[in-house]
């Protein structure tokens, strides 16, 4: 059975999927209507601020990208830490499915993405885009079937996401790094020893951790590593158990933030992100090699390499077929995990720095590559519900 801080969790996820939907919609219009000018210039509208020498500014979009996300990624190093001490992921038993299907999700897709771009190497950076899964478009569309998915095949989802989405951290800061500061490694690292001493200590004021976190996000922006890096960090320093409290810092901080970036962090950057130009976009751009990479990759990749992997591991032994699944439901679910969307887009834009390229063909990619997996996983999820049901049926019948 699920337990009751689970429910909770897929409930905000999904209806978390509904209001990307409706960011994504909204910014499509914007960009291919008469806003389009105005949407544009919103994006690139110039903010920060000074302090003596020092100057922080950018334009709104990359605020967006390296601040909120931050924050989201922050969250996100929250729930890891939760999930590796007291969770899903402390049972190494239950993590070995999940972990060999990440891996897989990861490898194929990268695999045919590259075959696609090997040849131009500006393009053989966006390999990482389709490796990526929206967890929260995932289980909106697990939430639709409701009790027909069971309980086991969700747990799966959300453990394989969380080690997918570490993937996605260590991608970013090994190979979406720019030039590298010294200077700035230096203050990260004794802001880092802070965040140290505040956990030996079992310090659980908020403030403390929030103005060394700013810190640690400025000097990382600084230092050529991706600034949303900051975020994890700082949360594997905030502790879980207080001594002389009951209460726990982690799942407090962590329980304030959630609503926030599920419906305004993701919503804004699925708005900033999503505004995909089609003027131009015909069948020479979606049959780039980038955009075919981005769509097999996604689509076809993620769940072969998903599906694959996992297949081998339980016929070898080292994992069992979740339970009351079987592998017509397991292969649906496989193939949800191609809707990369948010973290697609995100990484695309670390890959080709939001340049116009390939006339936003590559974000169009991400975006019909998530539409037809959520749409096939979906049928097929509800195909194996009936079959089931047909099966319990039938069995009922001849019992009598």
């Amino acid at each position: 059975m699920c337990s009751e801080n689970f429910k909770k969790f897929l409930v905000s996820e999904a209806s978390g999927g509904i209001f990307l939907i409706a960011a994504a919609v909204i910014a499509m219009v914007f960009q291919n209507g008469f806003l389009s000018e105005f949407y544009n210039s919103f994006l690139h509208i110039d903010m920060g601020f000074k302090f003596g020498e020092f100057l922080l500014q950018k334009p709104l979009i990359l605020w967006v990208n390296d601040g909120l996300m931050a924050i989201f990624f922050f969250v996100l190093g929250l729930e890891l830490k939760r999930e590796i001490l007291e969770g899903e992921l402390r049972n190494p038993a239950q993590v070995v499915l999940p972990a060999v299907g990440a891996i897989g999700g990861i490898v194929v897709p990268a695999f045919i993405f590259y075959l696609f771009n090997h040849a131009d190497s500006f393009a053989a950076r966006g390999w990482a885009i389709p490796t990526a899964t929206d967890t929260a478009f995932a289980l909106g569309i697990i939430m639709i079937l409701g009790a027909r998915v069971p309980a086991s095949l969700k747990i799966f989802l959300v453990t394989l996401a969380i080690i997918d989405d570490v993937c996605a951290i260590l991608i970013m800061a090994i190979f979406y790094s720019g030039d590298l500061s010294l200077i700035s490694f230096g203050v990260a690292a004794i802001v880092i020893l802070g965040l140290l001493a505040l956990n030996l200590l079992n310090v659980n004021k908020k403030s403390f951790y929030l103005i060394l976190g700013i810190i640690l996000w400025i000097s990382v922006l600084k230092s050529g590593v991706h600034a949303t890096l900051a975020g994890v960090i700082s949360a594997f320093f905030i502790p879980l158990k207080c001594k002389n409290s009951d209460k726990s810092l982690l799942k407090e901080i962590e329980h304030d933030l959630h609503g926030y970036i599920t419906y305004f962090v993701l919503p804004v950057f699925a708005f900033v992100n999503a505004g995909i130009s089609l003027k131009g976009i015909g069948l020479e751009q979606l049959t780039h090699p980038v955009s075919l990479g981005v769509i097999l990759g996604l689509f076809l990749g993620k769940q072969i390499g998903v599906f694959g992997f996992c297949f081998v591991a339980i016929k070898l032994g080292f994992a069992k077929l979740p339970k009351y699944s079987c592998w017509i439901s397991f292969y649906g679910l496989c193939i949800l995990t191609g809707i990369g969307f948010t973290m697609s887009l995100f990484i695309n834009s670390l890959s080709y720095n939001d340049t116009d390229k390939f006339a936003y063909a590559d974000k169009l990619s991400v975006l019909i590559a998530s539409v037809i997996s959520g749409v096939l996983g979906y049928i097929v999820l509800y195909i194996a519900s009936v079959r089931k049901e047909k099966i319990e049926v039938k069995a009922q019948n001849e019992s009598f």
